[in-house]
């Protein structure tokens, strides 16, 4: 393990060993686009623990699912989408409940200085239910 910038990170050797892979496989894993490790100024490959779970994932649709490659590089390209997707969802959710809550704000303020204090139902009369049902009908 190599700490840089405070963060972990791990050699080749020692992710094919911990998750008992070939260092070709995580090549491969990376000549695809599947894994992106940093490197050192002398080139070696740099595993963070971000690279460890994007690899769990990719063993685990691998080993258990049985999916290609093909197939993960979807899969991950989906969940990467799904997940930006979310953030947009939630700022949009943000934005929404800021603008309601000063939009009540702006109502409230408003109603104290209306010139008549009363609710927009108060000052439209309802019609008897006997009326509704003739004028439905005619």
């Amino acid at each position: 393990m190599v700490k840089r910038s405070g963060r972990a990170y791990y050699m080749i050797s020692a992710v094919a060993q911990k998750y008992n892979i070939h260092p070709q496989t995580l090549r491969l894993y990376e000549r695809e686009g599947l894994l992106k490790p940093s490197r050192t100024e002398g080139n070696t490959r740099l595993y963070s623990e971000e690279d460890l779970e994007q690899l769990e994932t990719i063993l685990s649709l691998t080993r258990d699912l049985g999916v290609n490659l093909a197939g993960v590089e979807i899969i991950l390209n989906m969940r990467r989408r799904m997940e930006q997707m979310q953030r947009e969802v939630n700022e949009f959710m943000e934005y929404v409940k800021h603008e309601l809550a000063r939009g009540l704000g702006d109502w409230e303020q408003r109603l104290s200085t209306a010139l008549v204090k009363s609710a927009p139902t108060d000052l439209v009369p309802s019609r008897p239910a006997a009326k509704r049902e003739e004028g439905a009908g005619g």
